[in-house]
């Protein structure tokens, strides 16, 4: 099982997002993500978070919310914990995955993202409880 941490980082009424356009064999190639990452051994979620956040935006987190998971199975099968945060520091700096830039919700709508992203963004924008079990087979939603 792959174990991976998202964090929205969020700025009044805009969340910062990823353009993931950087990396040759990336399963997330041309679609809009948030920040994150995997696990290391040893780590928490929490530290996860932090330092995935850190080394994707310079941004280093000060308060945040845990929301939930959403379990993956299909392609790939992996448990994807969700934060999301408003307090945090630093300078953003150039992120070597992909292309950072910020979004208002209604723009966040109609960017290209996974098609299961779009049944829990509701809830990050909400900031509710989040427990869903998504299929994905040859890279379509199945369930």
């Amino acid at each position: 099982m792959i174990k991976t941490v998202v964090c929205y980082l969020k700025d009044n009424d805009k969340y910062l997002m990823l353009y993931r356009d950087k990396k040759e064999n990336d399963l997330n190639k041309n679609k809009w993500i948030t920040v994150g990452g995997h696990v290391e051994i040893g780590e928490t979620i929490d530290e996860a978070m932090i330092r995935e956040v850190y080394e994707e935006t310079g941004y280093t987190v000060i308060d945040y919310k845990h929301l939930g998971s959403v379990t993956f199975s299909g392609d790939f099968f992996e448990v994807m914990d969700i934060f999301i945060c408003d307090k945090y520091e630093g300078v953003m700096h150039e992120c070597d995955e992909g292309t950072l830039k910020w979004f208002t919700k209604e723009e966040i709508l109609k960017l290209n993202m996974w098609e299961g992203d779009f049944l829990f963004i509701d809830d990050v924008f909400n900031e509710n409880k989040i427990n869903l079990n998504l299929k994905y087979i040859n890279s379509k939603l199945v369930k």
